[in-house]
């Protein structure tokens, strides 16, 4: 049986942790790196070549990069790694934007470790591995916001004021106050601070 190479990014220590002891009991299971955030998991793969690491197992809600952008990077940059999503957050907007990042594995994290263990063999081996219960409510709402809308709400989110936030993304405060005016109006929200609240609870951000 093939040896498959795993890096885990995950921000809290003791589940790295814990992760990394699991999957280094599987007898065909080497867990090559423990990352604290996707931009050091991201700075790993491009230092050692993706084609050591067969297998990303990631969180979300990461400093610095998250899982979704580390899984875009990933995707966007044809590495060879296949990623695989581990996360608390049940939600149909984060599992919709994994696939269309190219994600091959979406599990919860109360997900029994044997599922997991199922899942990084059958990725590896070139199928998908999604957790049942979010197949269907995945696809009942599609994210309504552009990527550029969902930049500036993000950090709007942070409480960067418009000023700050144009210049992060290099933009007009004109323009950042007309894709946060816009995003608003989707979301059918009162201001940003709620429209920012909207897109987190439902996973577009």
């Amino acid at each position: 049986m093939a040896c498959i190479n795993i890096l885990i990014a995950e921000d809290q220590t003791m589940l790295l942790d814990a992760l990394a002891t699991i999957l280094e009991l599987e007898d065909n299971f080497h867990v090559v790196a423990r990352c604290a955030n996707g931009k050091q998991a991201l700075t790993y793969l491009m230092a050692q070549g993706s084609e050591r690491v067969d297998v990303v197992l990631t969180d979300i809600e990461m400093p610095d990069l998250t899982g979704l952008e580390l899984a875009q990077t990933i995707f966007d940059s044809k590495l060879a790694s296949k990623t695989i999503i581990l996360t608390t957050f049940a939600r149909s907007g984060y599992l919709r934007r994994a696939m269309d990042a190219g994600v091959k594995g979406y599990l919860l994290k109360d997900s029994p470790s044997d599922e997991l263990i199922k899942a990084i063999q059958k990725v590896y081996d070139g199928g998908t591995a999604i957790a049942p219960e979010l197949m269907v409510e995945s696809w009942m709402e599609k994210d309504p916001l552009s990527d550029k809308e969902r930049a500036a709400l993000r950090l709007a989110k942070e409480g960067l004021s418009t000023e700050q936030i144009s210049e992060k993304l290099f933009l007009s405060p004109g323009t950042v106050r007309n894709y946060l005016s816009s995003a608003a109006s989707k979301l059918n929200a009162k201001n940003r601070v709620e429209a920012a609240r909207i897109a987190h609870q439902n996973g577009w951000l």
